[in-house]
């Protein structure tokens, strides 16, 4: 899985981007066809910093959160919760909505042989 961050209008120090790393790279749980993730932190307010995850997975359009809070990794948490909430919906909708197949169905529908 590819991880980008970027930031603008401004620089973000290598601890902070670590742990936006650290953070991002649990999506994965959530979703195992995620094949890249991009971070944009846009410092244009300081003191409101703005938070965009945009996350691609195979077969399906990118999942897109921003947030902005008091600080960046604030933010951040916020926008994690929009995309793990976007991808498990995503999963369920892929996974929760199969028929049952006939050899898993009850055996009591079987019609009796010998009941006279």
């Amino acid at each position: 899985m590819q991880i980008n961050i970027s930031a603008r209008h401004g620089e973000l120090n290598a601890a902070t981007q670590e742990r936006i790393r650290e953070k991002v790279d649990k999506l994965v749980k959530f979703f195992d066809r995620v094949t890249a993730i991009h971070v944009t932190v846009d410092l244009e307010h300081r003191e409101t910093p703005l938070v965009e995850i945009r996350s691609s997975a195979e077969h399906t359009e990118d999942f897109v959160a921003t947030d902005s809070s008091t600080s960046v990794l604030a933010s951040l948490d916020g926008a994690l919760h929009k995309v793990e909430r976007q991808l498990r919906k995503h999963k369920e909708k892929r996974t929760g909505h199969r028929a049952t197949g006939l050899k898993h169905l009850d055996s009591a529908v079987e019609p009796e042989m010998g009941a006279e």
